[in-house]
């Protein structure tokens, strides 16, 4: 059997219309020859009846610490109901089809509650219905531990049941399915020419998703790049032909020079963070810098965009951690200058490997709008630069006319 492992999130199954139309895809792989496997997400968005916000808010409203334990019990409600009901479209339309949860599917997860890791996938049942014809619909987010616990896997966790089963099932394609066309250049809402990428490379989305993209979640990109399965990115409700992820050999094939191809993928911003100066001067810099990370670290706390020199530590945070962050630097003895209000952005291609004046280029293009570069920072294929909040959007759409739409 050759199967294609189908994902579709929470806007594509909200709605009858929405969920006719996950079915015409559904059923449109099967004519094509392919044993569709379907993994969903709860139906709808925050406020929507069985949305998984939804069903957390209901609870939190009577008691704000319920035990993780009980939330995953409670959260992996919103795929089953789902999943039933994804069931029941496909066979009013004439097409065998079978529901399974996540434990009965045989994603084996770690006992992380709410967070919690695939371990192995188990796909006998899966198959076993396969044989017999049957369209499998699976509850996305959740798994079962070893000790027969109910998890869920945090944010993105459909994305990652998908991929799981694709390794699992040796799927010809892990296809995820959202309400955009593909994996844009920018965020739609921000750039208004953004386009659909008809290929990227695996680093490249995980990239793009790690600062800020929110198409498809990175770890199910990591998992599929375990046996090279292609995934693609499509749109519900659209025809068009989405986005391949897969090999760098594969998205570059045939050129000679990829920078010829394009040195910029995309461009992604992070809101709501916080820069954080720390004065680390002193004969004992080294021992500073140990105490101010490990303080840091024991409390729980997250950096990113790090810099670190000799008399000095500059770091971002989560707007929503900065107040914490702040208390420990002060009980630990530290003084620093905190800059609430930033923006991450980001410019993210396997393309600028190697090539010279993209760090020129992208300076170039946030001068000619007046906006301050806070901090900047850089790897093989990404540049990041810092920005106020209120230049985000101007930043992003700078960047783009940069390297793409005005390229």
């Amino acid at each position: 059997m050759k199967f294609l492992v189908q994902k579709f999130g929470g806007t594509s199954v909200a709605t009858p219309q929405g969920r006719e139309m996950v079915a015409a895809k559904v059923v449109a792989a099967k004519e094509e020859g392919y044993m569709p496997v379907v993994v969903v997400s709860a139906m709808g968005r925050n406020g929507d009846p069985y949305a998984t916000d939804t069903l957390i808010n209901t609870v939190k409203q009577i008691n704000r610490n319920v035990s993780p334990r009980e939330m995953d019990l409670l959260m992996s409600c919103g795929e089953i109901i789902s999943g039933v009901v994804m069931v029941a479209t496909l066979e009013k339309m004439g097409h065998p089809a079978v529901f399974l949860t996540g434990a009965q599917a045989g994603i084996i997860t770690d006992n992380n509650f709410t967070e919690a890791r695939i371990l192995r996938v188990k796909p006998e049942a899966v198959l076993k219905h396969a044989r017999e014809g049957k369209i499998v619909v699976v509850a996305g987010f959740q798994g079962i531990s070893e000790e027969g616990e109910i998890t869920t896997l945090g944010r993105g966790g459909s994305d990652t049941t998908a991929a799981a089963l694709g390794v699992a099932l040796n799927a010809e394609y892990v296809d995820i399915y959202t309400d955009v066309d593909g994996i844009m250049t920018a965020d739609p809402r921000i750039v208004s020419d953004a386009v659909a990428r008809e290929m990227v490379t695996y680093d490249e989305i995980c990239q793009l998703a790690h600062e800020g993209a929110k198409v498809v979640h990175p770890r199910a990109v990591e998992i599929v790049m375990q046996k090279n399965i292609p995934l693609r990115v499509k749109s519900t409700f659209s025809d068009a032909p989405g986005t391949l992820v897969t090999s760098s050999g594969e998205v570059y094939k045939g050129t000679i020079d990829i920078t010829r191809d394009r040195t910029i993928t995309g461009i992604t911003q992070i809101p709501n963070v916080v820069q954080f100066k720390v004065n680390t001067n002193g004969g004992e810099g080294l021992k500073q810098q140990r105490r101010l990370f490990k303080g840091l670290a024991l409390a729980g706390i997250s950096l990113d965009f790090i810099n670190v020199y000799p008399d000095q530590v500059v770091f971002t945070v989560k707007e929503e951690v900065a107040e914490k962050a702040t208390q420990v630097l002060e009980n630990t003895g530290f003084v620093a200058e905190i800059i609430p209000g930033c923006a991450k952005v980001a410019a993210v291609g396997a393309g600028m490997t190697g090539v010279p004046g993209v760090m020129a280029s992208i300076v170039d293009a946030l001068a000619k709008e007046n906006i301050p570069i806070l901090q900047s920072s850089d790897s093989h294929t990404t540049i990041w630069v810092l920005v106020r909040q209120e230049d985000m959007e101007r930043a992003v759409r700078a960047l783009h006319r940069q390297f793409i739409s005005g390229a």
